[in-house]
């Protein structure tokens, strides 16, 4: 490329002689065409989504005409603006090596001026899936709203105002955090990225329901009229106000989503003016160490721990939990789900106290290949394991750990869900039930870390198990499961009993039966897995370390 390729004195020269726009729209194209020669499967794979994303927009589109002329064609439209550019504005930070060709932190050594390398950057930027299947949207909107010349008119501005706005605003969101998506933490917000997906989905799940008996479209009529002042719904919402011949109105809202544009472009050209002038950590020297992290002893809430192995081991689990991004996906996706799922049945009126107990099972999970979370680091841990006794300890100061965080949480989930509900009579019989579930499952979990180990890749979001384990993860999850089941047995039985035979007064004894089984069964778990443990440390550490 001339820019880089040709000698100082005349890059910026022959650069301004043609403009950076073209330039960097033929850079993003070669990009583009040279990433998909590399491999078949990566052509195969563009290919694929290409005529996906073809055949979903064109599905969009004909939809969206079939709306015209219906009396909530608006509602929908300003609302599926919004949800769109919310995604344009969120995506980002969860995908930030998306699109590796406009990383703005490439271009900090070329003599470029920010102002019109913003220009260059926002048309390269409209080259790609995302883009096009935003332009169809927006003109199966334009198209399900205009009638009229005037608002015609206005439709034709509205329709790039509006694609402007999205690029412009998931490229000012990413140059402003584009230190944090490159380092650590980002690679963090990368994996949790999953969660908000399944969180998102729950609650996507709930709305479409709750809307669905609330009588359609009609009930989103006060948040459309909102919405429709925000850009860049706006500019969508003014083609539906000159529609009505509010041309006033349509004036404003489409001076809302041109001064929005301006104003995503001028917070733009100061994080690249930031980005590209001040230094980052690599050429900062390192804070010296403050007094108070000398190292030396526990400090915060771990001085509570106990002291010994034991607080060492539990200790080091929790710092898991907070710093391993794999780990700390596994937590808060199972405590979200697990609090959601019960809370949202209730809320809907067809749901069951009983349903609580699906907090307990997901975070019993968390005790499933306790041994493949520590990777490769797991040969530290078997060197410290040289008896039966050894491996006892490290198995139950892990499982103590797993409780401390999922005894308070399951008696919070099952009494929100009890009084969302209103039945606090069957509250100390659905504690009772999850706690037996807990047990169980830290008894299946801790034979099946030492039976089924499998490892974790640290590479790659979505990558939970190394390729050629699959099996080992699926028999040790779904038998783990099955036989937490039955050994809930017994409790299970005993609730059946209490509701067939008309005993509900009686349910509340399942509460110390449950607690002692469930301690029981979990302890009986964690003796019967220490001497496999012992026994198997190499071929857990072969495991474990395939990642």
């Amino acid at each position: 490329m001339t820019v880089l390729d040709a000698p100082a004195g005349a890059a910026v020269p022959a650069v301004r002689g043609q403009g950076l726009v073209p330039v960097f729209a033929r850079l993003k194209l070669t990009l583009l065409r040279n990433g998909l020669r590399q491999s078949s499967g990566r052509r195969a794979a563009y290919v694929a989504s290409l005529v996906v994303t073809l055949l979903l927009a064109a599905g969009q589109v004909i939809a969206l005409v079939a709306l015209r002329g219906h009396a909530q064609a608006g509602t929908l439209v300003v609302l599926l603006t919004a949800v769109l550019a919310l995604g344009w504005a969120v995506m980002p930070l969860f995908f930030p090596s998306g699109d590796e060709t406009l990383d703005p932190s490439r271009l900090v050594m070329l003599p470029l001026r920010p102002r019109p390398l913003i220009g260059a950057l926002l048309t390269a930027s409209l080259i790609g899936i995302g883009p096009l299947f935003t332009l169809a949207l927006v003109l199966g909107s334009v198209i399900a709203l205009a009638h009229g010349a005037v608002a015609v008119v206005f439709g034709v501005i509205a329709v790039p105002l509006t694609l402007l706005v999205c690029v412009a605003l998931a490229r000012s969101v990413t140059t402003a955090n584009i230190r944090l998506l490159t380092s650590r933490k980002g690679r963090d917000l990368a994996v949790l990225s999953g969660l908000v997906i399944a969180v998102g989905i729950q609650f996507v799940n709930f709305g479409a329901q709750r809307l669905g008996r609330a009588g359609g479209l009609s009930s989103l009529e006060p948040v459309a009229d909102v919405v429709r002042w925000l850009p860049p719904a706006s500019a969508l919402g003014s083609v539906g106000s000159a529609s009505e011949g509010a041309y006033g109105a349509a004036l404003g809202q489409l001076l809302l989503s041109a001064l929005a544009l301006g104003g995503l472009l001028w917070l733009w050209e100061r994080s690249l003016v930031k980005l590209m002038t001040s230094p980052d950590g690599s050429t900062v020297a390192a804070a010296e160490p403050s007094a108070g992290r000398s190292g030396a002893g526990r400090s915060g809430l771990f001085q509570l721990l106990p002291e010994g192995r034991t607080g060492t081991v539990m200790e080091r689990s929790l710092r898991y939990v907070v710093r391993d991004p794999k780990t700390k996906a596994a937590w808060v996706t199972a405590l979200a789900i697990g609090l959601i799922v019960p809370v949202l049945n209730a809320v809907q009126g067809g749901g069951s106290v009983y349903f609580a107990c699906f907090a307990a099972g997901m975070l019993g999970m968390q005790m499933y290949n306790q041994f493949g979370q520590d990777t490769s680091a797991f040969w530290m841990v078997a060197l410290s394991v040289s008896s039966t006794r050894d491996a006892y300890l490290e198995l139950r100061a892990r499982a103590l750990a797993l409780l401390l965080i999922t005894l308070p949480y399951t008696v919070l989930v099952t009494v929100v869900t009890a009084a969302v509900l209103g039945d606090w009579g069957a509250l100390p019989g659905v504690m009772g039930l999850s706690f037996a579930l807990l047990g169980a499952m830290l008894a299946t979990g801790a034979l099946a870390s030492a039976l089924f180990p499998y490892s974790i890749p640290q590479d790659g979001a979505f990558k939970n198990v190394v390729p050629g384990q699959a099996g080992l993860a699926w028999i040790s999850m779904l038998g783990g499961v099955v036989a937490a089941a039955v050994l809930s047995g017994p409790v299970i039985g005993l609730t059946v009993w209490l509701h067939v035979a008309g005993r509900q007064d009686q349910l509340w004894l399942l509460l110390p039966v449950g607690a002692v089984y469930g301690a029981f069964i979990g302890w009986l778990g964690v003796r019967l897995a220490a001497p496999r443990t012992a026994q198997r440390l190499p071929e857990i550490l072969a495991a474990v370390s395939k990642g």
